[in-house]
């Protein structure tokens, strides 16, 4: 069992203002993981007094872009020369199949590496050319970092939630309190350890495992020039209205309720393939999972079948075992929760095709969830349009192509969703007529060169690359004569 009962503040680590450790149990069989420490208010107060010194007098913001870049890079070296470790400490937390954090290490290599390249190309100082060429001044545009970030961050993909805010905020040159989910407490004090080994200055970065409530008062606190949020939209709402109020920047990743176009001509091997991942990948607890799978009437039952066949096949049990693909849910009201809502499409009248509440035998010790397919849902139904966050899928009919398009924008949400054709151009066509942030085609993978981010209640800005890196810096334009 670890103990850490230290809080890693500032570049140090340091005792927390409450001696009080949090138990860190397994979903698997709810025993005893380890014990660490819990910010708050009096620990935020610290990192955030930390990082405000280093912003406003320390050397980050004004180092060289390049020497940023690098301290980035030994970061990934070090975390990629553990990826194992921080593989196995992430499944046992959050049970995340072993299968699914260890594929998750090398998409982190290449989100880093995304960010790299965007911050080697971005310009940080540059002259623009004239519109009017009668002008007799210049003008410099200088991208420069924002301040104090506090990077707020969800349990299910905590090292991916991490590097998508702290890559950009580091490069740009601010300085950054990670708060991270209790859930995580043991696998982000590793990130932390890895951080402090890559060489950042004093008080870059403090790594915080808090409650709601100590969330709460970091994105509130007066000395936070940014706020980046990656969770739910009803906590997203909430942090929208603070930032407002105090005319904070401020970035949200939020939920999805993703949607699987399969046009008439998709490949049904090819799609199941692909759907076993983009749609039951970490148990079902991921925003940009497509949940919602739309059919053409006339191969309805065929898909269906086909659906029913892969969800069966797939292995619940062990976290840790190799041949696992779907592990227990987080957290016990994690499990309530999408057991209500299998129970909630019974009642709504969805034929409930494979799985239902009951727990998998032989695992009732853990917090497991059988998956669950369910046919005939009409898009008006809360298991069509809410976010369950756990391995149950509904297969929605459509008659045609413009019925396919509007049943999936027939969303609160917009934050990912895919087209499956044996036409290519076609599914492109599709795709560009949903009202979504991002889309992949017949199973591609997502892009860290491209913007990331959604529509509607799915949020506010973009991560990724470039784009994401822009989210970090103010525009700060100096004219001068000729």
């Amino acid at each position: 069992m670890m103990i850490r009962d230290k809080l890693y503040i500032g570049g140090s680590w340091v005792a927390p203002s409450n001696p009080d450790l949090l138990e860190i149990r397994s979903p698997h069989d709810r025993s005893v993981l380890g014990r660490v420490a819990q910010a708050a208010e009096a620990d935020v107060d610290a990192a955030v007094a930390a990082a405000r010194e280093a912003f406003d007098h320390g050397p980050w913001p004004r180092t060289d872009p390049k020497e940023r870049q690098n301290v980035v890079r030994r970061f990934n070296a070090l975390r990629e020369a553990r990826a194992d470790e921080l593989a196995a400490a992430v499944s046992a937390e959050n049970g995340s199949a072993l299968w699914f954090t260890k594929a998750g290490q090398p998409f982190l290599t290449r989100q880093a590496n995304a960010y790299l390249k965007a911050a080697e190309e971005f310009g940080w100082e540059e002259v623009v050319e004239p519109s009017d060429p009668a002008v007799a001044f210049d003008t410099v545009v200088r991208r420069e970092p924002i301040g104090v970030v506090a990077a707020v961050i969800p349990w299910n993909s905590p090292y991916s939630a991490a590097m998508a805010k702290l890559a950009p905020a580091l490069l740009a040159g601010n300085t950054v309190v990670l708060k991270v989910s209790p859930e995580n407490s043991l696998s982000m004090m590793l990130l932390a350890d890895l951080f402090h080994e890559a060489g950042l200055p004093v008080g870059t970065l403090s790594v915080l495992p808090a409650d709601r409530e100590t969330s709460e008062y970091l994105v509130s606190h007066r000395d936070v020039d940014k706020i980046s949020f990656t969770g739910s939209t009803r906590a997203g709402r909430r942090i929208a209205s603070i930032a407002g109020e105090q005319l904070k920047r401020v970035g949200l990743e939020l939920g999805g309720k993703s949607a699987a176009i399969l046009l008439e001509d998709a490949d049904l091997p090819s799609v199941m393939q692909g759907l076993r991942f983009g749609s039951l990948g970490n148990n079902g607890e991921a925003c940009i999972l497509q949940t919602r799978i739309l059919a053409p009437r006339g191969r309805y039952d065929e898909i269906v079948a086909a659906l029913k066949e892969m969800v069966e096949s797939l292995k619940v049990g062990d976290p840790s075992a190799e041949d696992t693909f779907i592990g227990p849910m987080i957290r016990p009201d994690q499990q309530q929760r999408v057991i209500d809502y299998i129970r909630l499409g019974i009642e709504e009248g969805a034929r409930l095709v494979t799985g239902g509440p009951d727990v998998p035998e032989g695992l009732e010790q853990g917090n497991y969830v059988t998956p669950t397919l369910f046919a005939d849902v009409d898009n008006s139904m809360r298991i069509a349009q809410e976010e369950i966050f756990g391995p149950v899928l509904a297969v929605i009919a459509y008659d045609d192509e413009d019925d396919a398009v509007r049943i999936a924008n027939d969303s609160d949400y917009g934050l990912s969703g895919g087209v499956w054709s044996a036409d290519p151009e076609r599914a492109f066509a599709v795709a560009r007529r949903l009202r979504t942030g991002t889309v992949t085609l017949n199973g591609s993978p997502m892009s860290f060169d491209g913007p990331f981010g959604g529509y509607k209640a799915s949020g506010l800005g973009r991560e990724y690359g470039a784009v994401g890196l822009t989210g970090y810096v103010e525009h700060k334009t100096v004219t001068r004569n000729r």
